[in-house]
């Protein structure tokens, strides 16, 4: 299945959000990343530096222990061992 593209967003420079599950290897993490026009998260993860920008995100244990609300977060992009846009996600 692809991940869901559009070629433009309501965003300042055509940017959209994306709802993304980040899990590492202690945390579960869902927030937005904003990707470009036709961009892919795949795309996005693979021209990232260091950190991956996320807001409105909820970070939880992997257990589903609810930690913290942030507004915004830096997640080091090493640490990133699954990322999936929510919507093509499903809960097992």
């Amino acid at each position: 299945m692809a991940e869901p593209s559009t070629e433009e967003g309501d965003g300042p420079g055509g940017l959209r959000r994306v709802v993304v599950i980040l899990l590492t290897s202690s945390y579960r993490i869902r927030g937005e990343i904003a990707l470009g026009p036709g961009q892919r998260v795949t795309d996005y993860v693979t021209a990232a530096r260091n950190f991956i920008a996320v807001t409105d995100a909820q970070v939880r244990t992997l257990d589903g222990a609810f930690l913290f609300d942030a507004e915004f977060l830096n997640v080091h992009r090493d640490h990133i061992e699954v990322i999936a846009p929510e919507a093509l996600t499903r809960d097992a």
